[in-house]
């Protein structure tokens, strides 16, 4: 895979992650982190969904498995280095389903079924 659909593929995972950093900002200054784990738990499955549509109605470097994959993969990765590491200094945040978990597992389905509904589209047009 050349670095050019590499870079699209991350690109759409950073968007994604981006909009759920936000919902977390926000929410925390303007709700308890209860409302904001909540909000942060139904925003991300959307936000995946949306990213997820675009990238596969537009690129579709890879199939909807290996980008659910790495979306997901993407997000750890950066939560663990950015989030807990650099903002919070605590890997505490990973001791939370609804506050990192339950968001995950969202993030992978999500993005896996856009996916399932959106490449065969894609390949076939709508009918």
């Amino acid at each position: 895979m050349s670095f050019k659909k590499i870079v699209v593929i991350l690109l759409h995972a950073f968007v994604g992650w981006a909009l759920c950093a936000a919902t977390m900002g926000i929410g925390m200054a303007a709700t308890s982190l209860q409302t904001a784990l909540i909000v942060h738990a139904i925003g991300a499955p959307i936000y995946f969904s949306v990213v997820s549509y675009v990238y596969f109605s537009r690129f579709v470097y890879t199939r909807p498995l290996p980008t659910a994959v790495i979306f997901v993969a993407f997000v750890m990765l950066v939560d663990f280095l950015v989030v807990a590491l650099l903002i919070a200094k605590s890997v505490s945040m990973f001791e939370s389903l609804l506050g990192t978990w339950i968001p995950f597992m969202l993030i992978f389905v999500s993005t896996f079924i856009t996916g399932t509904i959106v490449s065969p589209l894609r390949k076939t047009g709508p009918k």
